[in-house]
C-alpha cells in the first residue's frame, strides 16, 4: 500500500487535543505521524491541504442505506458514495432493514453488501426484539458474535416495560449498548408533526413532546434497575435534554445524540404540506432547538448524527400524514455542522468531536482519532468552499431534503478509509 502525506492543512483532532498546521503521514493504511513528518519518510502520494482542515473521518451513529429490502430508495453503492463525499468513514446501520437484522445470517449479509460496495466499515445494529415487533427478544449474543456493535429498536415500539427490562438485562449481560429512540408510540400514534400551533394551523395530527420525555424517563428508571448502558438517539425536545442532564449529573452511564437537521429547523420552518419536512421525531419549537444546541455545547448531547433516510419520489407524494418520514441527510452533515460553528452555537473542535471521538466512544470503535497506529480514516475539507445542493452535486439516491436548491459553505475534498482515498472532489 502506497505511502501518503497530507501536507499543509490545519489538523484538528479532539481525541488527542490537537489543533495545528502540519502533515499527516500514512503508511500501510495506518497513521504514522501527525504534525511533523518522520525522518526518511518519502510519500508516494501527496495531498496538498493548505487552507483546508484535516480531521478524523466522521462516524454516523444512525443511518439507513435501504438495502436489503428497499433498493428503489437507495443501495449500498449509492449511499456509501454519498457517505464518502460527506467525509463519513464509518456507518452504524439501523436494524429496520428487510429482513430485520435479528439473525446472524442477516448480519453476515450486511457485511457482504458492504464489501461488495467497497465500503467495509458498516456496522450493523442488532434488533432488540425479533422482527422488531417488540415482543420476543432477539439472540443478542449470537448477533454480537456476528459483528453487531449494539442493539436498538430503530423507531419501533416495545410492547411493554417488562420486555424492555428483560432486553436491557440481556444487553447488559453481554456488554452491549442499547441505542434507544425514545418515543411512546401510543401517545404519538398517527402523528406527523409537533403537537402545537403549527400542526393546529395546518390540521395535522400532532406528536406531543411528552411522547419523548415519558419514554426517556421510563428508560432511565430501567437503567437504574438493570445497569444497561443506554445511548438515547435523535433527541428533539427541551425536557428530554434536561432529563438526560439530570441523569448524567447523578452518574448514570447514559449518552445521547441529535440529528443535524433538528439543530437548524423548527415547526415554523415547515413549508405548508411539504413532505420534505416530514420527519420523526418531528421538528419542534424554537425553544426546543435552542436547548438542543445548548445541550450539544455543554456536552450533555455528545454526538451529532445524520439520521439518513433516503426515499424514492413516490414515498413523499400524497397528503403530508400519508408520506413516509425521514430526510436524505448524509451530504448536509458537514455544512450544517459548520453553520453551527459560524453561528457560534458550538466551537469547531466541539463539532468535530461530536462527529468523531464521541460516537467512537459510544459504540467502542477504534476510530475517530488521528492516533498513530490506528487505521487512517481521514476527512479533508475546505471550510470556505461554497456549493449548491442540486442534481450535479448530490450523490444519494434519495433527494428528500428541505435543503434542495440551497447553497452551503464547507465541502469535503478528500476522504480516506484505512489509508485508501475513497472520495476526491473533482476540482480539488
Amino acid at each position: 500500500m502506497a505511502k501518503l502525506a497530507i501536507r499543509g492543512g490545519r489538523i484538528v483532532d479532539p481525541a488527542n487535543e490537537l489543533d495545528g498546521t502540519g502533515t499527516v503521514c500514512v503508511d500501510g493504511g495506518k497513521i504514522v505521524s501527525v504534525l511533523a513528518e518522520p525522518e526518511g519518510f518519502v510519500a508516494d502520494q501527496v495531498i496538498e491541504a493548505a487552507g483546508k482542515i484535516v480531521c478524523p473521518g466522521f462516524i454516523d451513529l444512525s443511518t439507513r442505506l435501504r438495502e436489503p429490502g428497499h433498493s428503489r430508495k437507495g443501495t449500498f453503492k449509492s449511499e456509501t458514495l454519498a457517505a464518502a463525499s460527506a467525509g463519513v468513514t464509518s456507518l452504524c446501520l439501523q436494524p429496520d432493514t428487510k429482513p430485520v437484522i435479528d439473525t446472524p445470517a442477516v448480519a453476515e449479509l450486511i457485511k457482504e453488501l458492504a464489501d461488495n460496495a467497497r465500503y467495509p466499515q458498516i456496522y450493523p445494529i442488532a434488533a432488540l426484539t425479533q422482527k422488531l415487533e417488540g415482543n420476543e427478544l432477539s439472540s443478542m449474543l449470537s448477533l454480537k458474535q456476528a459483528g453487531c456493535i449494539a442493539v436498538g429498536n430503530a423507531s419501533r415500539p416495545i410492547a411493554n416495560l417488562l420486555i424492555l427490562r428483560r432486553a436491557m438485562e440481556y444487553a447488559a449481560s453481554h456488554g452491549l449498548v442499547l441505542m434507544y429512540r425514545p418515543n411512546d408510540f401510543w401517545l404519538g400514534s398517527q402523528g406527523c408533526a409537533h403537537e402545537g400551533a403549527v400542526a393546529t394551523r395546518y390540521g395535522l395530527p400532532g406528536i406531543p413532546d411528552t411522547a419523548e420525555t415519558i419514554a426517556v424517563e421510563q428508560c432511565l428508571e430501567l437503567v437504574v434497575l438493570t445497569g444497561c448502558r443506554v445511548h438515547f438517539g435523535q433527541l428533539s425536545c427541551r425536557r428530554a435534554v434536561i432529563k438526560i442532564q439530570q441523569a448524567q449529573k447523578y452518574g448514570m452511564a447514559v449518552t445521547a445524540d441529535v440529528a443535524i437537521h433538528h439543530l437548524h429547523l423548527t415547526e415554523e420552518d415547515m413549508a405548508p404540506f411539504d413532505s420534505a419536512y416530514h420527519v420523526l421525531p418531528p421538528f419542534r419549537t424554537e425553544r426546543d432547538k435552542a436547548y438542543l444546541r445548548q445541550g450539544l455545547a455543554g456536552g450533555i448531547i455528545g454526538c451529532i448524527c445524520s439520521d439518513h433516510q433516503p426515499h424514492d419520489l413516490d414515498a413523499k407524494l400524497g397528503a403530508f400524514p400519508e408520506t413516509e418520514p425521514g430526510l436524505s441527510s448524509l451530504e448536509t452533515l458537514l455544512p450544517l455542522t459548520l453553520k453551527l460553528v459560524a453561528q457560534h452555537a458550538i466551537t469547531l473542535e466541539q463539532g468535530i468531536a461530536a462527529l468523531t471521538r464521541n460516537p467512537a466512544a459510544v459504540v467502542g470503535l477504534k476510530a475517530g482519532s488521528l492516533t498513530p497506529g490506528l487505521p487512517a480514516d481521514i476527512c479533508v475539507f475546505d471550510p470556505n468552499l461554497e456549493w449548491p445542493v442540486n442534481a450535479q452535486t448530490w450523490r444519494s439516491k434519495g433527494r428528500n431534503t428541505p435543503f434542495w436548491g440551497h447553497t452551503f459553505k464547507g465541502r469535503v475534498t478528500e476522504t480516506l478509509q484505512a489509508g485508501q482515498v475513497i472520495y476526491r472532489l473533482a476540482s480539488s
